[in-house]
């Protein structure tokens, strides 16, 4: 059972180990452990639906409308612990095809209904929460269209449904013999169309591509009518329609079908783990790796606080004690950076795309472990975001955001990004645990995916305030300094201020009578990518 007021399964249990909250009792003092609401307590909020005559596709159940009202967010994580919804949806849809997409759509033009499309509720940046207004609001859940509908095995073109999550997507094509290879963090529970809705990145991006790559074609269902972009390898007549649908996060239409580039599964893969010197080398380093093109299918990099964070959150104290001390005999002690990477293909292809990756690194003093952490990373790749309960449960609140940039620019807006965290919170007298790790990378820059820990204070509200604090310096920061507003977790409502300093006024003019073109109404989404 998915848990309704937090990240995944209920039966998935991360803990804090002891060591860690000590840690964490160190950086930034002693936590504060806030009261949790009950699900009872939630249903009792519930108000009447507003919809009129009940529709055969909508379900006004109060525990459905409680599920479907907020995302992963940490504004809507406080919400959901508090029990302080403000508002849930009217209803929640659930179509099983396209024709039934455009029948909800009619109705909501017929019924004054404003719709929310939602893939799996991940949105760390709030696409999916219903906003008070005079008109009801039914969530556009598309999770019974999951199947895998054709595969194409000549021009390796698989054709999903857009509510397929990633282990649907993954067992279906495996069967066959083949993998998309797109693996978000959210992987569990994120859909095939929220990827292409919000442009999602993957964890092993570098060999399958981001899903703007994999994305060859589809359907989108809008109010001005079925938009259906067919499968090209290449073309160059006018501009690409893919990109248009690329990233509109729901503003535009409902997509009702995805066509992906798929591969074969490889033969071999394995993951690596390196500790460099220090943060200057290990740039050094991590850029060279990409920009010599070795063959490497995952590569990030923490700098040395997460390094420093992950080693002590990551249990068995004495066998890190162990590996610290191996470590700093090596050359690599205080400051050192942790590199992870990943070799997939054939055996012989990997074998050589390893010597050439630890060749290039010896050059910048890396001292290479072998397998058994980069084993650790692929089997924990996912149970990251479940280390919130224990954070919370010790009485720490802890966030990400992230962005990308020029390699020329990574370690100053880094620094920058580190520093506005760092300090946002002095004037209450808080310290706050800052550390960023590199987790996508490309010839001409990088992504910055940065993680903060603080005390919530002695209320939600306190803690709700530290947040905006924290999130306004950080995206002021971002965008004033050649960073793009995100790398791979969309715009949603909380990024859509700070998007005119990135797309420009003609750019958002431009988004906006797109949107305006297939929406006129703005029944879809409103408020989400574009502020109006």
């Amino acid at each position: 059972m998915r848990r309704w007021n937090g990240w995944g399964e209920e039966s998935t249990v991360v803990e804090l180990p002891a060591h860690g909250a000590g840690f964490l009792a160190e950086k930034i003092g002693t936590g504060q452990v806030l009261p949790d609401a009950s699900l009872e307590q939630v249903l009792a909020q519930v108000p009447a639906s507003r919809l009129g005559e009940p529709h055969a596709l909508i379900s006004v159940d109060a525990e459905v409308r409680v599920r479907h009202a907020r995302g992963q967010s940490l504004p809507d994580w406080l919400a959901v612990r508090e029990g302080r919804f403000e508002v849930f949806p009217d209803g929640v849809a659930l179509p099983e095809s396209a024709e039934q997409i455009r029948e909800l759509l009619t109705w909501a033009q017929q019924q004054d209904v404003i719709l929310i499309p939602y893939g799996g509720g991940t949105s760390v940046a709030g696409h999916i929460n219903p906003q008070a207004g005079d008109k009801p609001v039914v969530t556009l859940s598309l999770e019974r269209m999951n199947k895998l509908l054709e595969l194409d095995e000549q021009s390796l073109i698989a054709t999903f449904g857009p509510g397929a999550n990633g282990p649907q997507v993954e067992s279906q094509l495996r069967a066959r013999g083949y993998t998309l290879g797109h693996y978000p963090q959210s992987w569990e529970l994120s859909t095939l169309g929220g990827w292409v809705a919000s442009r999602s990145s993957g964890q092993q991006s570098l060999r399958y591509g981001r899903i703007e790559q994999l994305f060859a074609g589809g359907s989108v269902e809008t109010f001005a009518g079925t938009l259906t972009i067919p499968t090209f390898p290449a073309s160059a007549a006018g501009p690409d329609l893919r990109e248009m649908l690329l990233g509109s996060e729901g503003r535009f239409g409902v997509i009702s079908e995805v066509r992906v580039r798929v591969s074969k599964l490889a033969e071999a893969e394995n993951f690596y783990a390196v500790f460099l010197p220090d943060w200057p080398r290990a740039l050094q380093a991590i850029r060279s790796l990409v920009q010599a093109r070795v063959p490497l299918s995952m590569l990030r990099l923490s700098n040395a606080v997460e390094t420093e964070t992950q080693l002590a959150l990551a249990g068995h104290p004495a066998q890190i004690a162990w590996l610290e001390r191996y470590l700093a005999l090596r050359g690599a002690g205080d400051g050192k950076c942790m590199m992870t990477f990943g070799v997939t293909g054939n055996r012989q292809q990997n074998a050589l795309s390893l010597k050439q990756a630890k060749k290039q690194l010896k050059g910048f003093g890396g001292v290479f472990t072998g397998t058994l952490l980069g084993k650790k990373w692929a089997e924990g790749r996912f149970r990251f975001p479940y280390l919130r309960h224990g954070l919370w449960e010790a009485g720490y609140a802890v966030d990400t955001l992230e962005t990308s940039t020029d390699w020329s620019n990574v370690d100053d807006l880094l620094n920058k990004l580190e520093h506005s965290l760092r300090t946002a919170l002095e004037d209450e007298g808080e310290r706050v645990h800052v550390f960023t790790h590199l987790s996508h990378v490309y010839g001409q820059g990088s992504s910055i995916y940065t993680s903060y820990a603080f005390r919530p204070g002695s209320s939600y509200a306190t803690a709700l305030e530290r947040w905006k604090k924290l999130k306004h310096s950080a995206c002021q920061t971002i965008v004033n300094n050649h960073g793009t507003i995100s790398h791979q977790h969309g715009v949603g409502r909380d990024h859509a201020p700070y998007l005119a300093v990135e797309k420009g006024e003609l750019g958002i003019a431009a988004l906006q009578a797109l949107s305006t073109h297939f929406d006129p109404e703005k029944r879809l989404a409103p408020g989400v990518l574009l502020v109006k």
